[in-house]
């Protein structure tokens, strides 16, 4: 639907918005703009000054425990944190109410092609990634998605010959109608557990992104990768395959990545660090195809230091390497990051549990650990597949009530040679708002020792 379409179809409509966090703060204020009477849902009672702005912008208010209860709306946004299956909003569904997303109605209003990347790892580097490749190729390029930025205010500026990358998460994939262009699936690994019913529905979560695509449409799995190697199978489009063990559409010998035989990019010209980063640029090589030259790519590779709070080099002390990887949300995140370093590691780990197995993390934490701080809700889980994992061969394993303690700590056990490493392995919502608040806190700390 075009933007002028889309202005006369929602005028004068009763529209309700759930979540009045940073992504629908922007939907609220457009759906205003365009003549809707929208109220605005909320379980906080208190959400500060944002009520003020949304009463003056013209909102309707719904907050508190009942913020749901005699909600009678046309259409409904929901915040990607909100299961649509909820039983407020499957009653209004029944009632007829449309229920849809931010995400949702910025694909059906965008004009220009919508690269989107989505998967358990790796998805906002790679994101970033396809965004800087675009970008040196000389296209006008928008970022945004779980990335942090909400689209939709912009879209009035968007052009047909502009490109748009997002970072889709399960949430928001959940129940989208649409699919990009040019869709990616780094890979599948057991994840958001404590809001997922089960790995089947986080899956077919993420299996949307492609689930809308057309012929003309392009579609990247990781071979290596058995859930999205299987995904790949159902490509109704381009179907590019990337991998490190066999001779894919994008693969790597370990020296250079090859696409489509061709050899593109020396592994040695990539800043940033790591296997799994290497991953990263096969993937975005493979969104890519066809819209970046050589030249462009390693540009890119050799000036991209890589996405903040992500093996992010803090400082060095005392011949003390002090990383932040606070985005390591999730054991295999973790297991990935370790793989990165030698057996130097001091390692901060722990935070709230997502309801997801910790078996896996225990051998490289062995293999690669000397001491093992650990705090938050997870420390036993971490401890249990530590102690599982490696019987009389276990790092010296420390517990800390908070992060100064953790620190501080870290540097007394870190010695000239070391890395002293915050990869927690888990979310950051016991102790923190998000992973960027925990890695900042860090950050802070070091910076102060």
């Amino acid at each position: 639907m075009e933007i002028g379409e889309y202005k006369q179809y929602i005028k004068n409509k009763k529209i309700g918005v759930i979540g009045l966090g940073r992504s629908n703060m922007p939907l609220i204020e457009l759906l205003l703009g365009y003549g809707a009477q929208v109220v605005a849902c909320d379980r906080k009672e208190d959400i500060g000054t944002a009520a003020e702005k949304l009463l003056n912008m013209g909102a309707t208010l719904h907050l508190g425990e009942g913020y749901l209860d005699g909600l009678e709306v046309e259409i409904l946004f929901r915040t990607p944190g909100i299961r649509p299956d909820l039983p407020q909003i499957e009653q209004l569904k029944r009632k007829g109410t449309i229920i849809t997303s931010e995400m949702d109605l910025f694909f059906e209003l965008c004009p220009c092609e919508i690269f989107g990347v989505t998967g358990s790892d790796g998805k906002t580097t790679t994101t970033t990634l396809i965004y800087e490749l675009l970008q040196s190729a000389g296209y006008t390029c928008h970022l945004g998605g779980n990335i942090g930025r909400p689209l939709i205010g912009d879209i009035e500026k968007i052009k047909p010959e502009d490109k748009v990358v997002v970072e889709l998460s399960s949430f928001q994939l959940f129940d989208m109608t649409h699919s990009p262009k040019v869709a990616v699936i780094t890979n599948i690994t057991p994840n958001h557990l404590d809001w997922h019913k089960n790995v089947e529905e986080y899956t077919d979560a993420k299996k949307n992104i492609m689930k809308f695509q057309g012929v003309g449409d392009r579609l990247i799995v990781n071979l290596d990768n058995i859930p999205t190697r299987e995904i790949g199978k159902e490509a109704k489009g381009e179907h590019l395959q990337i991998s490190f063990n066999e001779k894919a559409d994008i693969y790597c010998d370990g020296e250079a990545i090859y696409a489509k035989g061709r050899r593109v990019l020396e592994t040695a010209d990539i800043r940033i660090v790591g296997k799994h980063n290497v991953y990263n640029y096969m993937t975005a090589i493979g969104a890519t195809l066809g819209y970046v030259s050589d030249e462009d790519i390693y540009a890119v590779a050799t000036k991209f230091n890589g996405v903040e709070h992500r093996i992010e080099l803090v400082r060095t002390l005392d011949g003390v390497k002090y990383y932040n990887s606070s985005i390591d949300s999730s054991p295999n995140r973790t297991k990935n990051t370790l793989s990165v370093f030698d057996h130097n590691v001091v390692l901060i780990a722990g935070g709230k549990d997502k309801g997801i197995p910790y078996d896996d993390v225990g051998a490289p934490i062995v293999e690669k650990v000397k001491v093992l701080i650990l705090t938050g809700k997870t420390a036993d889980k971490i401890e249990e597949a530590v102690r599982m994992a490696g019987g009389n061969n276990i790092p010296e394993i420390i517990r800390a009530a908070t992060y100064k303690e953790a620190v501080n700590t870290a540097r007394e056990k870190a010695r000239e040679g070391d890395v002293v490493l915050l990869s927690p392995a888990s979310t950051s919502f016991d102790m923190f708002n998000n992973f960027e608040e925990r890695g900042n806190l860090f950050k802070k700390l070091v910076c102060e020792l």
